[in-house]
This record gives C-alpha cells, structure tokens and sequence, in this order.
C-alpha cells in the first residue's frame, strides 16, 4: 500500500460531522494520559498489535497525538453531583506522529460503528490537531482505504512511496 500526501491548509470543515455524530451521542476527544491501558488493550483486542504500539506512544506525547471516539451512555441521568458523569464506550481511535513525524495514523473504528462518519470525524479531528501544531502537509501512512482518504480530505498518492517506512517484522534471534 502507498502512502499518501495530504495539504493541511486546505481541509474541510469538522463541525458538520461532528454535529451529526453529537445527535448519535457519539463524541470525538483527545485522549488522557490515565486512558493509556484501556485504550492500548481495546486497540490491541481490534485491531494489529503495532497499531496499539503506535497508539500508546502517541499517548505519552505532549501534546498527545491520540484522538478517540466514544458514544457516551443514552441511559444517563443527570444529577446534582458535578463528577456523576455519563460512561463513555470507546468506538474508534486515531493517532498522529506514531510511526514517524507527520505522518498520520493509524486509525480504526470498530467494526458495527463503521459507515456512520466516525472515520471521518476521526481523520479530520486528528489532521485538524496537526494543522494547529503548524505541521503544512501530512503524510498518510500505508493507506489501506485510499478512496476514503482521497474522498474526505483530498489525499493524493505518494509515487514510489512502497513499503515507505514499514518494514518486515522484527523477530528476535537466538
């Protein structure tokens, strides 16, 4: 899979999905250094285990460079107490400067959430994030889905960027 070029300074608006997944109580935030092991586990038990590598050091970055989805609790019910909070289930996630600087990814949602726009929200929270830190372009990392990309953000491919920096797995030897 080729890597992908994505312009920073040309990206569309996030306030229109993001209000559409709002009415699904469905919300996109960056993570929390304490939300490390719980969000690394539920990457790991959905996705490959390098992503959930790539996610735990885009936690401990500063600023952290891990963005989630969460769809928090229809059933809650307010009260007087200012920490009685709704739970927030963790749906998606995406990460930033993980596999090297500017380079976006990965990201995931998971599986019974997907076509909902959370992949969307997601990509443009966290390039929107990258925008703020000054980086101009972003380079997508192996895209897997390169219509997505091309289709929410404008990403155009990388010539001769295969296998870019990925390379076999690392093995120890005796």
């Amino acid at each position: 899979m080729a890597d992908m070029l994505v312009k920073l300074y040309a990206l569309p608006d996030a306030a229109p999905n993001l209000a559409e997944l709002k009415a699904q109580s469905i919300f996109i935030r960056q993570a929390q250094p304490g939300e490390k092991r719980i969000i690394t586990e539920w990457v790991r038990q959905h996705f490959p285990d390098s992503w959930a590598v790539g996610c735990e050091w885009s936690i401990t970055r500063d600023p952290i460079s891990c963005y989630i989805a969460v769809e928090k609790e229809m059933s809650f019910v307010p009260s007087h107490d200012p920490y009685a909070l709704p739970k927030e289930k963790l749906v998606g996630f995406a990460c930033y400067d993980a596999a090297g600087k500017g380079i976006f990814g990965p990201m995931g949602v998971k599986e019974e959430f997907r076509e909902r726009g959370i992949g969307s929200a997601l990509l443009l929270s966290g390039l929107l994030a990258m925008a703020a830190e000054r980086y101009v372009y972003a380079v997508i990392g192996w895209a897997g889905s390169p219509e997505f990309y091309q289709k929410t953000v404008g990403a155009t491919f990388i010539e001769g960027s295969e296998p870019g920096i990925f390379r076999g797995e690392l093995v120890g030897g005796v």
